[in-house]
Parts: structure tokens; C-alpha cells; sequence
């Protein structure tokens, strides 16, 4: 048996479409290393400085790793890792990390540039 792990669709590119991958590790951090292995370039948008990106959520069994042990959160077969991109809303045109530029695109993590293709970390260098 081993680890579940559900995939945003944001990063399906890496896992070749698949909602869910199985996976190993004694601890989150194995288990990215260990995707990362079969879907390369993967732990590059989940892992900065040895942290989970700020705008990434990663759950063992329904639990949040900032709460458990960050990375060195221990899994074991037949557990459940749900990564899930950070949601932040509003107006679209307010000040700050999340602000619109004047045609309208988004600035954030998920921003395209004026053909579609992504530009901020969760880019995968195809059309979105």
C-alpha cells in the first residue's frame, strides 16, 4: 500500500494529467522527493528554502503540516496528502501582491502573460 497523494490542478502538468499519485516517504519531505522522482520539476513548486511555499497548503489526513511538524510531518502507507494552492480573492484591482495590472491580469502566483502562458511560480512554461 502506499501514500495517496491529490494533485491541484494546477500541477496536474507535472503528474501527466492524474488527480492522484501514489507515493513514499516517512515524512512529507520523502514523499515530495519521492514524487519529485517520477514527476520531475513537481517539488520545485511545492518547496522553497527547505519550506513549504507560502502559498501552498499540504494536509496529512485532513491535518495541516504547519501544525504537525512542517515538512518532517511523518506519513506512512495508506495516508492521505492533499496539496491544495492558497485562495485569495477581492476586487482584482486592489494594491499588493494580488493587484491587477491595467489590462486586468492577475499579478499573483498564477499570473499569465498577454498570450496565456504563466509567469509566476506555479508556471509550468506551456499555455494555461
Amino acid at each position: 500500500m502506499a501514500i495517496e497523494v491529490r494533485i491541484p490542478t494546477i500541477l496536474r502538468t507535472y503528474t501527466e494529467g492524474e488527480r492522484a499519485v501514489e507515493g513514499s516517504g516517512a515524512s512529507v519531505a520523502e514523499l515530495i522527493d519521492n514524487l519529485d522522482s517520477a514527476h520531475p520539476g513537481i517539488k520545485e513548486r511545492l518547496v522553497e528554502d527547505g519550506a513549504v511555499r507560502r502559498f501552498v497548503n499540504v494536509y496529512v489526513n485532513d491535518e495541516d503540516i504547519r501544525f504537525t511538524g512542517a515538512l518532517e510531518t511523518a506519513v506512512s502507507d495508506g495516508d492521505t496528502v492533499v496539496i491544495l494552492p492558497a485562495v485569495a480573492g477581492g476586487s482584482g484591482r486592489g494594491a499588493g501582491r494580488w493587484a491587477a495590472d491595467s489590462a486586468g491580469r492577475g499579478a499573483g502566483p498564477w499570473a499569465a502573460d498577454e498570450h496565456g502562458r504563466g509567469i509566476g511560480p506555479w508556471a509550468a512554461d506551456q499555455a494555461l
